[in-house]
């Protein structure tokens, strides 16, 4: 039971969810896939992501939807967990945090609508709403674009290699069509919404004792 004047206990249930639900737009709290980033502000780069042990690009495991109350420039603020899932290093671990105030360039002043909107398609979204450029395999800034087509944009050159082996080879003569042929590169997490619910006042149940006496005269204690 929690103690008298105890904030509240929240638990994080991970659940399947629609695509359109784990946009920025929805401000979500979520695991694995890319991250949904707020905005461009103070958002890290590749050297930020990258893993002081191997120096290979961490992979986003899950952000958590995080609102001060009273704090008018993080009304809307998000907390980023990224891992090194690389072997045998598996062992950089970096936290970043990315907010924005109600009202701002990028968002509606009202909450987000419950309902799906019109186009609930499953391309990727590899631009944010201010314009900045994401990585086609990872989700995070991407200042490297392609030599080739200049429309493809990565993190890093081991992101560039990956994707040039898993099929932008082939798709860079269509770049007109690179949102909707981004193949599974192994990289991301599985991608799930973290459902927060509040832990309810737990009262202790009235167990009845059981009788353990021929149990224990079987046992000859």
């Amino acid at each position: 039971m929690a103690a008298a004047g105890a904030r509240p206990v929240e638990l994080g249930f991970a659940e399947s969810a629609p695509a359109w639900r784990l946009r920025s737009e929805q401000f979500p709290s979520k695991v694995g896939g890319r991250p949904a980033w707020l905005g461009a502000a103070g958002l890290p780069g590749p050297r930020a992501l990258a893993c002081e042990l191997c120096g290979r690009p961490l992979s986003f495991l899950l952000q958590v939807y995080a609102p001060l109350p009273g704090r008018p420039d993080a009304f809307h603020r998000c907390i980023f967990l990224f891992c090194c899932r690389e072997q045998p290093c598996c062992a950089g671990l970096r936290v970043f945090r990315n907010q924005l105030p109600r009202k701002n360039d990028f968002y509606s002043y009202e909450p987000p609508s419950e309902n799906p909107p019109p186009e609930t398609g499953e391309s990727v979204c590899l631009q944010l709403k201010s314009g900045a450029h994401l990585c086609r395999v990872c989700g995070c800034l991407g200042p490297k674009t392609c030599s080739r087509c200049h429309k493809a944009y990565y993190c890093s050159k081991e992101h560039q290699t990956l994707d040039w082996r898993l099929g932008h080879k082939q798709a860079c003569a269509q770049p007109d069509h690179l949102d909707h042929i981004i193949p599974d590169h192994n990289f991301l997490f599985p991608e799930f919404e973290i459902v927060i619910e509040t832990e309810d006042e737990i009262m202790p149940e009235v167990v009845e004792k059981e009788d353990y006496s021929e149990i224990i005269e079987s046992m000859g204690i």
